[in-house]
This record gives structure tokens, C-alpha cells and sequence, in this order.
């Protein structure tokens, strides 16, 4: 249960940082990444699918917004199922 609270909060915060870049907002986008990083490193990943693991690992491989919505749904499916 506690890895789905945290998959919630890692999908606002990535969510956050597509709107920073979609916006030009560089140092917004910057700060919610690292709070993302931040909230990866308290996930259990052993006790998450398989595919997710795979996410979180290439979280820092983000580049674009796009990549950071993708992400950020992908992260809140996870974390309603």
C-alpha cells in the first residue's frame, strides 16, 4: 500500500515538471525532477511489477516533456491498480 501513495506523488511530481518545460519554466521543471528522484529511491522495487521497475531504473533517461507525461500516466496507473 505504501507503494502506491508514493507511485501517486512520483506521477504529480513528474507531471509538475512536464508542465515547467511545456511552460519554459526550466527551474520549475528541474526542481519537481528532483523531488521525483527523491521519491524513486523510497519504492520498494521488489515488491513492484516488473515493467515499473524497468521505469523507475530509466527515470534519470528523461528528457523531453513528453517523456516526463508518459511517464507520469504510467505511474498513476500503477499506482490505482
Amino acid at each position: 500500500m505504501k507503494n502506491k501513495a508514493i507511485l501517486g506523488a512520483l506521477s504529480l511530481d513528474l507531471k509538475r515538471a512536464a508542465l515547467g518545460l511545456n511552460r519554459g519554466s526550466n527551474q520549475m521543471a528541474n526542481r519537481f525532477f528532483e523531488e521525483a528522484l527523491k521519491r524513486r529511491d523510497e519504492i520498494d522495487s521488489k515488491t513492484v511489477k516488473p515493467y515499473i521497475a524497468r521505469f523507475l531504473k530509466n527515470l534519470e533517461k528523461i528528457k523531453d516533456k513528453e517523456d516526463a507525461l508518459l511517464y507520469s500516466t504510467i505511474f498513476q496507473n500503477a499506482s490505482q491498480v
